[in-house]
């Protein structure tokens, strides 16, 4: 049976991941600094809030005020739908993580089933981990915010701080592997070509969808614009 998907509208994606991703999964974007991990998980909610969906941001570290100037500049005002009721930015401290796990999902599960929240971007996952010293809780705080996020049924973006410069990863951050508990991973790479970076995406698996094994070139204008190759296509299980 074919999965329901989620569009995610960022130009040419759909189309190598059979349609977009997997509603109610949990998709990690791969990258370094720069690489356009965070436009990725912001073109991903403003597809939602154009149609009327409820969005959550979560940030362990990006400013409110800098992040909306910053994607204001490439057309996405937040300030619009934040005033709509429909787009919710929320900082998190150490001890607020610390009640969301306490908790279960404390006030952010009210406000998940209540506001019948649809998709939400946890940007970034690295930081999440380094809120925390001892490695086994590292662990087990991430275990439990992965529990959380699989309870809301939603569709999820994470983002992961990781320096790319081969076509093969095992996706880890300190407290351990990600890549059994996420059901996409998405390698943003910035690479030097010709004396200047450049661009490229890579989806490294999709469970059980189609995507494309190849690499493209994308390019920042407006949000993410992808420069799709031939297409080869693989079923992941």
């Amino acid at each position: 049976m074919k999965r329901n998907k989620v569009r995610t509208e960022i130009s040419c994606f759909d189309k190598l991941c059979d349609g977009g991703l997997n509603e109610s999964s949990i998709n990690l974007i791969v990258g370094g600094a720069g690489s356009g991990k965070t436009i990725f998980s912001i073109q991903f909610l403003m597809a939602g809030l154009k149609k009327g969906e409820t969005c959550v941001y979560i940030t362990f570290e990006e400013k409110k005020e800098e992040l909306y100037q910053n994607m204001l500049c490439l057309g996405f005002d937040l300030q619009k739908y934040e005033d709509k009721g429909t787009f919710i930015f929320m900082e998190y401290s150490p001890e607020k993580v610390k009640n969301l796990l306490d908790e279960g999902g404390g006030a952010l599960d009210q406000i998940m089933r209540f506001k019948h929240v649809s998709r939400i971007a946890i940007d970034s996952i690295t930081s999440f981990a380094l809120l925390f010293e001892n490695e086994l809780r590292k662990k087990k705080a991430s275990l439990e915010l992965f529990d959380i996020l699989k309870k809301w049924n939603i569709t999820c973006v994470l983002t992961l701080q990781k320096g790319l410069e081969e076509k093969d990863l095992v996706a880890t951050t300190n407290n351990g592997p990600l890549e059994f508990e996420v059901d996409t991973i998405i390698l943003l790479y910035l690479l030097r070509s010709d004396k200047k970076r450049k661009r490229y995406l890579e989806i490294l698996k999709m469970r059980g969808s189609k995507h494309s094994e190849g690499f493209h070139e994308i390019r920042v204008d407006k949000g993410i614009v992808i420069f799709p190759t031939e297409l080869k296509i693989k079923k992941d299980n």
